[in-house]
C-alpha cells in the first residue's frame, strides 16, 4: 500500500500531509506521556515498532505506483492505542522511504494516513468491539490485525482513485478497479497478518503478562488477581 515517490499530484500530496499532521502531533504527545509515566514500556514499544517495520517492508508488486504488503500496525494499536501507532508508523514509513526506497517523501502524508492512522484506528475499533462482547482475546486480536491491514488497502484505493479517476466511469470506476486488483494479494496477506499477530500476542502473554495487564489487554479475575486472556 505504499504509494511510490512522486506518484501523487502535488495538491493531493499536500492535502494528505495536512490531514495526517494533527494525528501525528497528538500521537507524539501520547507516546511522550507513555514513556514518561511508564518507562518500562520502552522495550514493548520498540518491539511494536520493529514488528511494523519488518512486516510493512515485505513488498509485493501490485497496482502501478503502489504495492501490497502486511502492515503490522494492529499489534501496536491493541497494545498502546492508535495515537501511539501514528508516530511509530510515521517513523517506519520515513525510514523505509529514505533507506529502502519504499514509498516516498512526497507521498509520506498519504501513506501515513492510510497505514499509520486509519489502519490502527479501524483495527483497534474492531478489537474493542469484539472484546466488549466477551469475544476471546486471540479471536479479537486476529480480527483487529486483519481489519487494520484491510482498511489500509481500502484507503489507499480511495487515494489512488481520487488522484486518477477513470476517464469513463470517474472516481467510482477507478475505485472498483484499484480495489479489485489490490484484493487479490491483500486479503490473503491480511489473513496471514492476523494469524502472525495472534502468535506474537501468545508469546507476549507468556513473557509479559504483567505489562499486558497494565495496558488492559489482559483482564483480572473478579475473585482474585490472576491475569487471564479471555
Amino acid at each position: 500500500m505504499h504509494i511510490a515517490e512522486g506518484f501523487l499530484p502535488p495538491a493531493h500530496a499536500v492535502a494528505w500531509s495536512v490531514a495526517s499532521a494533527p494525528f501525528v502531533v497528538h500521537g507524539v504527545r501520547s507516546l511522550t506521556r507513555e514513556v514518561k509515566e511508564h518507562p518500562e514500556s520502552t522495550l514493548l514499544l520498540g518491539a511494536s515498532g520493529a514488528f511494523t517495520f519488518v512486516l510493512s517492508a515485505l513488498k509485493l508488486p501490485s497496482v502501478t505506483g503502489s504495492c501490497s504488503h502486511p502492515t503490522g500496525t494492529g499489534l501496536g494499536a491493541i497494545l498502546f492505542r492508535p495515537p501511539v501507532m501514528a508516530v511509530l508508523g510515521t517513523i517506519t514509513l520515513l525510514f523505509q522511504a529514505l533507506l529502502l526506497a519504499h514509498g516516498g517523501l512526497t507521498t509520506l502524508g498519504a501513506n501515513v494516513f492510510s497505514m499509520a492512522i486509519v489502519g490502527p484506528w479501524a483495527g483497534y475499533g474492531m478489537y474493542r468491539l469484539l472484546r466488549r462482547y466477551d469475544v476471546p482475546l486471540m479471536v479479537a486480536v486476529f480480527f483487529g490485525a486483519f481489519v487494520a491491514d484491510l482498511s489500509t488497502y481500502c484507503v489507499t484505493s480511495v487515494q489512488l482513485a481520487l488522484a486518477f479517476p477513470d476517464p469513463g466511469s470517474g472516481f467510482l470506476g477507478a475505485l472498483g478497479k484499484f480495489g479489485t486488483i489490490f484484493a487479490v494479494t491483500q486479503i490473503p496477506l491480511a489473513v496471514s497478518e492476523g494469524l502472525l499477530t495472534v502468535l506474537v500476542m501468545r508469546l507476549l502473554v507468556q513473557s509479559s503478562s504483567g505489562e499486558l495487564t497494565r495496558l488492559g489487554v489482559l483482564v483480572t479475575r473478579k475473585a482474585g488477581t490472576e491475569a487471564v486472556a479471555r
